[in-house]
């Protein structure tokens, strides 16, 4: 096998759970780089986290990642600096860059064209209608029909879902009572919700959807890795069972099982195969009962924050890039949709007994936890310290204020 050194960018669960990943493949140290030091990666022993003063901006980051190449391969010129995107920010930088750090890294990025048209939720909408796949009923509105009015005539009925078509923009808004995506009652609320996004400053399109009726049980999530070569390689679906409630975190998954769907998997590859992605896919998605399909609400350009679930259930992402960009292995074109048998949580055990209604897949997750075949990202054994043990059980904390404070059941529309 060659040499190579994994480059993270980003300081979050998504860095950490990919470092893990790495560590516990190859036993190697990554090395990270962000804007600014997130608590998953502090304390810790297999990520090396560096902060990069304005690295969220393109010239910042186009010009430290070029040195930083430069510096590691005339120290290391015989080890594969592998670079691998975690988080929307970075991922959009480094499409925005193409080919311009290939003289260092290797690493997988899309034209700048089909990854602004997929990570946009207005665009990534009207691609799915191209390829006959289910989303929910939306209404897109900008700026000037904002001003309009337009988002007071609705194709359907409350409750309503709004979130912000550019995710990368809506990082950068405040105002009191924002959220990540909201779930609106009346047009009242979606009248205050959305006048009051655009006051503080977003410019960008504001999706709106009908809600899909049901809990956070309704959910899937799946993970694929596509080859540098356009090709398919694995799939990994996971069944949601709770989601943070917090504003600011609201959507992010915190308990999931795995789950299987030959249906869901065939119709995806093909989607992704026909539009020649590469890298990471994650899809969510949920199921509505009154057509019984499966619908897509965002497609994310790299592995979401919850994406070690797949590598705890025997699928390490690390070795998917590594076989792919570093050792350009041979592939039989045989697709692995993986099966697991493992619960993942992001959440201290307490939350998920608590939080989670009674159900068959709860029952099957308390037997998990039982037989020991359940993980979090965070509780590494071969990565724990004073420190890093005293901060997990901070952040532990802060979940159950925080799902004591927001937690409600999410509207059932018939």
């Amino acid at each position: 096998m060659k040499k190579f050194q994994p480059f993270l960018l980003g300081s979050d669960m998504n860095v950490y759970g990919m470092a893990r990943a790495f560590h516990e493949q190859y036993g190697i140290v990554s090395k990270a780089y962000a804007h600014f030091q997130l608590a998953p990666t502090k304390y810790s022993r297999i990520v090396d986290v560096t902060i990069v003063p304005e690295f969220d901006e393109l010239d910042a980051f186009r010009h430290y990642m070029l040195q930083l190449g430069a510096s590691f391969k005339a120290q290391h010129p015989d080890t594969v600096a592998l670079l691998i995107p975690c988080g929307d920010v970075y991922a959009n930088l480094l499409s925005q860059c193409g080919d311009a750090l290939r003289k260092y890294f290797v690493y997988n990025t899309l034209d700048d064209d089909i990854s602004h048209r997929l990570s946009y939720k207005s665009s990534f909408y009207k691609i799915c209608e191209q390829f006959d796949l289910p989303h929910p009923l939306t209404k897109t509105v900008d700026k000037a029909a904002v001003e309009r009015g337009e988002y007071r005539n609705l194709p359907f009925g409350f409750p309503v879902a709004m979130k912000p078509a550019n995710s990368v923009e809506w990082l950068n808004i405040d105002f009191e009572g924002r959220k990540k995506a909201f779930i609106l009652n009346t047009p009242a609320e979606l009248e205050n919700a959305i006048q009051n996004s655009y006051k503080a400053g977003y410019t960008s399109e504001m999706v709106i959807q009908d809600f899909i009726p049901g809990d956070d049980d309704r959910m899937r999530v799946l993970n694929a890795y596509v080859d540098q070569h356009h090709r398919v390689r694995m799939m990994f679906l996971g069944h949601p069972l709770l989601e943070d409630p917090t504003p600011v975190a609201i959507g992010n998954y915190a308990a999931i099982l795995p789950d299987y769907n030959e249906e869901v998997f065939q119709k995806i590859a093909t989607f992704l195969e026909a539009i020649q992605y590469e890298g990471v896919a994650n899809f969510d998605m949920k199921f509505d009962v009154r057509d019984q399909t499966y619908k897509l609400f965002e497609i994310n350009l790299r592995q979401g924050r919850s994406s070690y679930f797949v590598t705890l259930n025997g699928f390490n992402l690390a070795k998917y890039f590594v076989d792919d960009l570093v050792e350009d292995s041979e592939f039989d074109g045989h697709i692995v949709f993986g099966r697991g048998n493992k619960l993942w949580l992001e959440i201290p055990r307490s939350i998920f007994t608590t939080y989670v209604a009674d159900s068959a897949d709860k029952r099957v997750a308390l037997e998990m936890m039982k037989r020991g075949d359940w993980g979090t990202t965070l509780e590494y054994s071969r990565d724990m310290n004073p420190l890093r043990w005293l901060l997990i059980r901070h952040m532990f904390n802060i979940y159950k204020r925080g799902y004591k404070q927001y937690f409600i059941k999410k509207a059932d529309k018939s």
